[in-house]
């Protein structure tokens, strides 16, 4: 007997199996031993095999870390991707337990006790995952920084795959969460289509404390023939405006039209700085001190200067 009494187990695991499941299957220790001295079953982790000797995908990476610990679910980062889209596929996969049990982790499995986890899982996925919008919350509460927490929260509601509504009430029904403010504002901006985490990003962290000129109006109307647009910031006195991109679109369709207005601008002698998240919450110092160049080119008479941020590249030479 070899495999074929786990087939269509193993089609259903993409090629990873459990002792337990092989001992159930009325293999006896003795053959799955055998097995295990052919290759024909390679360890993963502790009572779990994969059925080939190569580099496990990230598929049955999960699949294996989800068998190890038992009754689990794929959570926060890792219940949060998209299939085919593994933004770092060799990264440890997380798998939340009941708060009451207590799983050693292995390499590259990262154990999450969690409270009251029958309710928060689609055990009907293969493999099962924690609900998204308390993955995404979770996944948010545990980023390193501001960014990571609003691409948490943004990334999925770009992706059509939830609603701000839904995050909002996942928030709303949690105890402790860092940044509640930030998160409830930007989900607030996602429903509206405004972006006032971004503008007032914009106005903390690059130009006040770099001391770069206020912008003199928001919501500039900009028209194009028949078509009237909105830059977000404008600097009416340098001849210029600042647009705050809070769209999540990946569509060549979207981006089409960014270049367009780009495009627009430039016939019509005006520079349109485009910034997101990422400018303005990840790199605040490096776009300050390259706004700072177009500003004085711009006409501006004032001088940047460093902010109390380690490293600030304000005054310095940017890369």
């Amino acid at each position: 007997m070899r495999l074929d009494a786990v087939s269509d187990l193993l089609a259903q695991q993409d090629g990873v199996v459990t002792r337990r499941q092989l001992l159930d299957a009325e293999l006896s220790q003795a053959h799955v031993e055998t097995l295990l001295r052919r290759r024909e079953l390679v360890v993963v982790h502790p009572g779990v095999y994969l059925t080939h000797t190569g580099a496990p995908t990230w598929s049955q990476r999960s699949w294996a870390a989800v068998l190890y610990a038992g009754r689990s679910a794929l959570h926060v980062e890792s219940a949060l991707h998209q299939p085919g889209k593994h933004p770092d596929p060799k990264g440890p996969i997380h798998v939340a337990v009941d708060w009451t049990r207590r799983v050693v982790p292995q390499d590259g499995v990262r154990i999450h006790r969690v409270r009251e986890l029958e309710d928060k899982v689609q055990w009907n996925l293969s493999p099962p995952r924690v609900r998204l919008e308390v993955a995404a919350v979770e996944a948010a509460h545990r980023a390193a920084d501001d960014l990571g927490a609003i691409s948490a929260l943004a990334a999925p509601v770009g992706s059509r795959r939830t609603v701000a509504g839904r995050l909002r009430a996942e928030i709303e029904r949690r105890g402790r969460l860092r940044r509640r403010d930030l998160l409830t504002s930007l989900l607030a901006d996602l429903e509206r289509g405004t972006h006032s985490v971004l503008e007032h990003g914009y106005l903390v962290r690059v130009l006040r404390p770099h001391g770069l000129p206020e912008p003199t109006s928001q919501q500039v109307a900009v028209t194009s023939g028949d078509r009237t647009e909105y830059r977000d910031v404008g600097h009416a006195d340098l001849d210029m405006s600042v647009e705050l991109d809070g769209t999540l679109h990946d569509g060549s369709e979207a981006r089409d039209d960014d270049a367009d207005r780009d495009l627009d601008d430039l016939a019509r002698g005006k520079i349109t700085p485009r910034l997101r998240y990422r400018q303005v919450f990840a790199t605040p110092c490096r776009t300050a001190s390259l706004l700072a160049v177009l500003f004085q080119a711009r006409g501006w008479s004032g001088a940047p200067h460093a902010c109390s941020a380690p490293g600030c590249e304000v005054g310095g030479t940017s890369s």
